[in-house]
């Protein structure tokens, strides 16, 4: 499914968050927003769930505007998952990615077996199947994202919204995120800060600055060592890996 914003902006009090901002996400790829702190990704990221509404432009799900769809209509099609996710209750796994089976039912309507087999593929697709019935904070941060992102699956969304996904990860449970988003067969935007990450995972990037693109493309076409220099005010290498191949970001010390 495609997602798309064309020229949208966003401003709050007169100040200008997302200024004129047009991106696409083709169908099953997967779009890396990048940009430093403040350039307006979360905000972007929260126009494209329809969380808010843009003061002008407009952001397309298909073929229908996203205005024009009821919250719930939305929340069947695109899952989000955001950088915090606190609770004040004390969940086990289970009831966390049952959240994600709400816009599918009305509110009278208990637990049924799509919603069992939803949950149980989103689990096992996140490799929390064994963890159902265990308190979700007890968990690792690792582990919790990766019940985060089953929530959103277990949706069954179309497209896939996260907002720094990695964030406060070591480093396998980094690549593990995003190897599952990745894999996940779902149009996905994400809002990443390592360049390299990126460039590994991603099959577009889109480079944010005061709320506006400055650089989109693939990410041999992006990252650049002028574009590193230019958006992040850093010296760097850009480089082919020698082994693999992948493009690699160097800061210069």
């Amino acid at each position: 499914m495609n997602l798309t914003a064309h020229t949208v902006s966003w401003s709050v009090r007169d100040r200008l968050i997302v200024d004129g901002v047009s991106i696409t996400a083709a169908p099953g790829s997967m779009v890396g927003l990048l940009g430093p702190n403040g350039s307006g990704k979360s905000s972007l990221l929260r126009l494209l769930a329809g969380l808010r509404a843009p003061t002008t432009g407009v952001v397309r799900l298909g073929d229908d505007d996203l205005a024009s769809l009821r919250r719930r209509e939305i929340a069947q099609r695109v899952g989000v998952v955001e950088q915090e996710s606190a609770t004040d209750t004390d969940p086990l796994v289970r009831d966390v990615i049952e959240l994600g089976r709400i816009p599918h039912r009305r509110s009278w309507q208990p637990v049924g077996e799509r919603d069992v087999e939803a949950i149980r593929r989103a689990a096992a697709a996140t490799g929390v199947l064994d963890r159902l019935e265990q308190p979700y904070a007890t968990l690792s941060g690792g582990e919790r994202q990766r019940v985060q992102i089953a929530r959103a699956l277990a949706q069954d969304p179309e497209v896939l919204l996260l907002d720094e996904p990695t964030n406060h990860l070591d480093v396998r449970h980094q690549l593990d995120v995003l190897r599952l988003v990745r894999d996940a067969e779902v149009t996905a935007v994400a809002a990443l800060h390592d360049l390299n990450l990126a460039a590994a995972y991603c099959d577009e990037i889109v480079v944010l600055a005061d709320g506006r693109v400055v650089a989109a493309g693939t990410p041999v076409q992006v990252i650049t060592e002028e574009l590193v220099a230019d958006v992040y005010g850093v010296k760097a290498f850009v480089e082919r890996h020698r082994i693999t191949g992948a493009l690699t970001v160097v800061w210069q010390p």
